[in-house]
Protein backbone atom coordinates (compact mmCIF):
# COMPACT_ATOMS: atom_id res chain seq x y z
CA UNK A 1 0.00 0.00 0.00
CA UNK A 2 1.36 3.27 -1.13
CA UNK A 3 1.74 6.13 1.26
CA UNK A 4 -0.10 8.98 1.03
CA UNK A 5 0.04 12.53 2.06
CA UNK A 6 -2.33 15.88 1.93
CA UNK A 7 -2.07 19.21 1.05
CA UNK A 8 -5.03 21.59 1.87
CA UNK A 9 -4.79 25.18 1.75
CA UNK A 10 -7.71 28.13 2.29
CA UNK A 11 -7.05 31.77 1.38
CA UNK A 12 -9.14 33.44 4.74
CA UNK A 13 -9.38 32.47 8.01
CA UNK A 14 -13.28 32.30 7.85
CA UNK A 15 -12.71 29.07 5.31
CA UNK A 16 -12.68 25.98 5.82
CA UNK A 17 -10.20 22.84 4.20
CA UNK A 18 -12.45 20.09 5.95
CA UNK A 19 -14.42 19.00 2.49
CA UNK A 20 -10.98 18.98 0.87
CA UNK A 21 -9.84 16.84 3.06
CA UNK A 22 -13.02 14.83 3.34
CA UNK A 23 -12.72 14.37 -0.35
CA UNK A 24 -8.96 13.17 -0.84
CA UNK A 25 -9.81 10.90 2.33
CA UNK A 26 -12.65 9.05 -0.27
CA UNK A 27 -10.20 9.17 -2.72
CA UNK A 28 -7.47 7.34 -0.96
CA UNK A 29 -9.85 4.75 0.26
CA UNK A 30 -10.65 4.31 -3.40
CA UNK A 31 -7.29 3.99 -4.69
CA UNK A 32 -6.17 2.08 -1.85
CA UNK A 33 -3.85 4.55 -0.47
CA UNK A 34 -2.90 5.12 3.32
CA UNK A 35 -2.85 8.47 4.68
CA UNK A 36 0.38 9.09 6.90
CA UNK A 37 0.29 12.95 7.30
CA UNK A 38 -2.36 15.58 6.57
CA UNK A 39 -0.68 19.54 5.80
CA UNK A 40 -2.65 22.44 5.79
CA UNK A 41 -1.99 26.46 5.36
CA UNK A 42 -4.75 28.09 6.54
CA UNK A 43 -4.95 32.00 5.53
CA UNK A 44 -2.10 32.06 3.34
CA UNK A 45 -2.52 33.03 -0.30
CA UNK A 46 -1.46 30.69 -3.17
CA UNK A 47 0.23 33.54 -4.45
CA UNK A 48 2.77 32.82 -2.02
CA UNK A 49 5.39 30.85 -2.62
CA UNK A 50 6.45 29.99 0.96
CA UNK A 51 4.48 28.80 3.48
CA UNK A 52 4.58 26.59 6.81
CA UNK A 53 2.61 23.97 5.74
CA UNK A 54 3.83 23.33 2.52
CA UNK A 55 7.45 23.71 3.23
CA UNK A 56 7.28 21.17 5.44
CA UNK A 57 5.34 18.89 3.46
CA UNK A 58 8.07 19.28 0.90
CA UNK A 59 10.75 18.50 3.05
CA UNK A 60 8.42 15.27 4.20
CA UNK A 61 8.58 14.65 0.57
CA UNK A 62 12.48 14.80 0.53
CA UNK A 63 12.92 12.77 2.84
CA UNK A 64 10.97 10.09 1.57
CA UNK A 65 8.08 9.83 4.01
CA UNK A 66 5.36 9.63 1.66
CA UNK A 67 4.77 8.32 -2.06
CA UNK A 68 1.60 9.95 -3.32
CA UNK A 69 0.71 13.49 -3.13
CA UNK A 70 -2.97 14.81 -3.07
CA UNK A 71 -4.49 18.24 -3.46
CA UNK A 72 -7.84 18.81 -4.08
CA UNK A 73 -7.18 21.05 -7.00
CA UNK A 74 -4.28 22.59 -8.33
CA UNK A 75 -4.65 26.07 -6.85
CA UNK A 76 -4.60 25.23 -3.47
CA UNK A 77 -0.61 23.90 -4.37
CA UNK A 78 0.34 27.38 -6.14
CA UNK A 79 -1.18 30.05 -7.99
CA UNK A 80 1.53 30.54 -9.87
CA UNK A 81 2.12 28.52 -13.05
CA UNK A 82 5.61 28.57 -12.56
CA UNK A 83 5.58 27.95 -8.90
CA UNK A 84 3.29 24.77 -9.53
CA UNK A 85 5.51 23.35 -12.31
CA UNK A 86 8.78 23.85 -9.98
CA UNK A 87 7.01 21.73 -7.36
CA UNK A 88 5.81 19.33 -9.86
CA UNK A 89 8.88 18.94 -11.44
CA UNK A 90 10.70 18.49 -7.74
CA UNK A 91 8.15 15.62 -7.13
CA UNK A 92 9.07 13.93 -10.25
CA UNK A 93 12.50 13.96 -9.62
CA UNK A 94 12.12 12.69 -6.16
CA UNK A 95 10.07 9.92 -7.00
CA UNK A 96 6.41 11.21 -5.65
CA UNK A 97 3.34 11.46 -7.66
CA UNK A 98 1.15 13.92 -7.73
CA UNK A 99 -2.74 13.54 -7.57
CA UNK A 100 -5.29 16.31 -7.67
CA UNK A 101 -8.44 16.00 -7.17
CA UNK A 102 -10.62 18.23 -8.92
CA UNK A 103 -8.46 17.71 -12.55
CA UNK A 104 -8.61 14.31 -12.01
CA UNK A 105 -4.22 14.43 -12.45
CA UNK A 106 -2.56 11.42 -11.56
CA UNK A 107 1.08 10.91 -13.09
CA UNK A 108 0.84 7.08 -11.40
CA UNK A 109 -1.23 6.77 -14.78
CA UNK A 110 0.48 6.90 -18.56
CA UNK A 111 -1.48 10.13 -19.10
CA UNK A 112 -0.35 11.92 -15.93
CA UNK A 113 3.05 10.34 -16.74
CA UNK A 114 3.43 12.47 -20.02
CA UNK A 115 1.58 15.55 -18.29
CA UNK A 116 5.46 15.16 -15.51
CA UNK A 117 7.27 15.06 -19.15
CA UNK A 118 5.86 18.14 -20.34
CA UNK A 119 6.14 20.03 -16.92
CA UNK A 120 9.53 18.65 -16.86
CA UNK A 121 10.68 20.18 -20.11
CA UNK A 122 8.50 23.33 -19.13
CA UNK A 123 10.50 24.10 -16.20
CA UNK A 124 14.01 23.27 -17.59
CA UNK A 125 13.24 25.61 -20.73
CA UNK A 126 12.58 28.19 -18.01
CA UNK A 127 15.37 27.38 -16.51
CA UNK A 128 17.71 28.07 -19.19
CA UNK A 129 15.83 31.42 -20.07
CA UNK A 130 16.83 32.47 -16.49
CA UNK A 131 20.50 31.38 -17.20
CA UNK A 132 20.53 33.39 -20.35
CA UNK A 133 18.52 36.40 -18.79
CA UNK A 134 21.30 36.76 -16.29
CA UNK A 135 24.38 35.96 -18.64
CA UNK A 136 22.80 38.66 -21.16
CA UNK A 137 22.46 41.23 -18.13
CA UNK A 138 26.10 40.35 -17.26
CA UNK A 139 27.48 41.11 -20.57
CA UNK A 140 25.38 44.09 -21.12
CA UNK A 141 26.70 45.38 -17.69
CA UNK A 142 30.58 44.82 -18.80
CA UNK A 143 30.10 46.34 -22.05
CA UNK A 144 29.04 50.00 -20.10
CA UNK A 145 31.33 49.68 -17.89
CA UNK A 146 29.58 48.89 -14.69
CA UNK A 147 31.03 46.84 -11.44
CA UNK A 148 29.60 43.37 -11.12
CA UNK A 149 29.62 41.95 -7.66
CA UNK A 150 30.32 43.37 -4.53
CA UNK A 151 32.06 47.12 -4.46
CA UNK A 152 36.17 46.58 -4.19
CA UNK A 153 37.51 47.44 -0.55
CA UNK A 154 38.69 50.69 0.03
CA UNK A 155 42.52 50.58 1.43
CA UNK A 156 44.84 53.24 2.30
CA UNK A 157 48.19 51.70 1.31
CA UNK A 158 50.40 54.26 2.83
CA UNK A 159 48.54 54.08 5.91
CA UNK A 160 49.12 50.56 6.13
CA UNK A 161 52.74 50.40 5.19
CA UNK A 162 53.60 53.34 8.22
CA UNK A 163 51.74 51.38 10.69
CA UNK A 164 54.00 47.82 9.24
CA UNK A 165 57.04 50.08 9.62
CA UNK A 166 56.17 51.97 12.80
CA UNK A 167 55.53 47.54 14.62
CA UNK A 168 51.89 47.53 14.57
CA UNK A 169 50.51 43.50 14.77
CA UNK A 170 48.49 42.37 11.39
CA UNK A 171 46.04 42.48 13.78
CA UNK A 172 45.78 46.45 14.98
CA UNK A 173 46.48 46.87 11.49
CA UNK A 174 43.26 44.87 10.11
CA UNK A 175 41.02 46.51 12.93
CA UNK A 176 42.23 49.98 12.81
CA UNK A 177 41.51 50.05 8.50
CA UNK A 178 38.49 48.17 9.54
CA UNK A 179 39.96 45.53 6.61
CA UNK A 180 41.06 41.68 7.06
CA UNK A 181 44.44 40.41 7.82
CA UNK A 182 44.46 39.29 4.33
CA UNK A 183 44.38 42.27 2.68
CA UNK A 184 46.81 43.79 5.05
CA UNK A 185 49.16 40.73 3.83
CA UNK A 186 48.50 40.90 -0.01
CA UNK A 187 49.41 44.99 0.45
CA UNK A 188 52.77 44.33 2.11
CA UNK A 189 53.28 41.98 -0.31
CA UNK A 190 52.56 43.74 -3.31
CA UNK A 191 54.45 46.93 -2.15
CA UNK A 192 57.99 46.92 -3.55
CA UNK A 193 58.90 49.49 -0.64
CA UNK A 194 58.32 46.71 1.66
CA UNK A 195 58.51 43.47 0.35
CA UNK A 196 62.04 44.11 -1.23
CA UNK A 197 63.84 45.11 2.02
CA UNK A 198 65.97 42.85 4.25
CA UNK A 199 64.48 41.74 6.87
CA UNK A 200 60.62 42.21 5.77
CA UNK A 201 57.60 39.78 5.62
CA UNK A 202 54.38 40.59 5.52
CA UNK A 203 53.31 37.81 8.07
CA UNK A 204 56.44 37.38 9.82
CA UNK A 205 59.29 39.39 11.53
CA UNK A 206 61.34 42.20 11.22
CA UNK A 207 65.24 41.81 11.80
CA UNK A 208 66.61 42.80 15.20
CA UNK A 209 67.84 46.34 13.29
CA UNK A 210 63.81 47.37 13.11
CA UNK A 211 60.70 47.31 15.35
CA UNK A 212 59.50 44.26 17.15
CA UNK A 213 56.70 43.02 14.68
CA UNK A 214 53.59 40.76 16.71
CA UNK A 215 50.43 39.43 14.44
Amino acid sequence: MKRAAIYTRVSTFDQTAQNQIYDLRALAQQRGLEIVKEFSDIGISGARARRPGLDQMMADARRGRFDVLMVWSCDRLARSTKHFLEVLDELSRIQIEFLSFRESIDTGGALGRAIVVIVSAIAELERSLIIERVKAGLRRAKLEGRHIGRPPVQVDREAILQDRAHGRSLRQIAKANRISRATVCRVLAEDPRWSKTPGNSPTGTRDSSGPANMQ
